[in-house]
């Protein structure tokens, strides 16, 4: 069978090339954001709507090189996840202007805990113990994090906050017309991207200046910030690809063990990267959400695993 031992070493070397790409686009695009809003002051939605624009174009690209297959969807249907899905992009990215790198990262973790809540009483969805106790662990370990973060602000909180909901209503949103239309997460992406898009070019003029001072159009970038602004965009394109690769192609095991390991690598490159000062306390209040999230992974992975298991969330 020595055929078959080079083709499963050929696919795992792949499997292995896809995550490494996916990790490095992940915590890059965190980072070079950031520097984008907090050294350059580039406008966020401005920024939010060029990613959109460029994932559109790149998922053309896959398409005309049939890499995945478009279906017919009703423009209807995709409105409710194109407002979503602008506004969880939009308001992550100010949680990331505004606050550490740390606390954004911690704070998108609370998705987990708020989809859990909005279909436990709005999606009459049942978990199950276990799993709603691994969720005290990770809001504990966030608030300790949160309340001992020395650039802690109200602004920051309330973004991250936002944040958060709009996301977890987006998964949802995504959860259910994935069942309703029969379509997957690259099918819905191929039109909510370009819908989410012209979204975001109707209210730039109104939120964010144009042509003044800080504005796109205002002739005061150079090409360092052309260059990574053109960057992040292209590396938004790839996460979106990678992930949807990544899923398809290895077990939930897989992509939720690595999922953590970049919440790490992330955590750690915030600290080192815009040396955002640290406390024991913050240390703390990580480790004990690590704890949290991999417990929740646990009973999520156990539940998956049994035919009658009530757990119907996709978080």
């Amino acid at each position: 069978f020595p055929s078959l031992k080079l083709n499963m070493k050929r696919v795992q070397r792949k499997i292995a090339a896809v995550l490494l790409l996916n990790l490095m686009c992940s915590t890059c695009i965190v980072f070079l954001n950031k520097w984008l809003y907090t050294k350059m002051k580039f406008p966020n939605m401005t920024l939010t709507c060029f990613h959109f624009i460029a994932t559109s174009t790149g998922l053309y690209v896959c398409q005309r090189a049939n890499v995945f297959s478009p279906k017919r969807l009703p423009l209807l249907d995709i409105v409710p996840l194109s407002i979503t899905f602008c506004g969880f992009v939009v308001f992550t990215n100010l949680s990331l202007q505004n606050n550490t790198v740390g606390t954004y990262q911690l704070a998108k973790v609370l998705t987990t805990p708020v989809i859990i809540i909005i279909q436990t009483y709005f999606y009459n969805t049942e978990f199950t113990a276990r799993i709603k106790a691994t969720l005290i662990p990770i809001t504990i370990g966030v608030f300790i994090n949160s309340y001992y973060d020395i650039k802690f602000s109200m602004v920051g909180t309330l973004y991250a906050l936002a944040g958060v909901l709009v996301t977890a209503l987006y998964q949802i949103l995504v959860g259910s017309k994935q069942k309703e239309l029969q379509a997957n997460s690259m099918q819905l992406l191929y039109y909510q991207a370009p819908m989410s898009s012209l979204m975001l070019l109707v209210l730039i003029p109104i939120f964010e200046p144009v042509v003044a001072e800080g504005g796109i159009f205002s002739g005061s970038w150079g090409f360092d910030a052309i260059r990574l602004v053109s960057l992040t965009g292209l590396i938004a394109f790839l996460i979106n690809l990678t992930i949807f690769w990544i899923i398809g192609n290895t077990s939930p095991v897989t992509y939720n063990m690595f999922g953590h390991f970049k919440f790490c690598v992330t955590l750690m490159g915030g600290y080192i990267i815009f040396q955002d000062p640290i406390q024991l306390y913050q240390v703390f209040g990580i480790l004990i959400t690590v704890f949290g999230i991999l417990a929740y992974t646990h009973e999520k992975l156990k539940g998956k695993s049994q035919p009658q298991s009530k757990i119907q969330t996709r978080v």
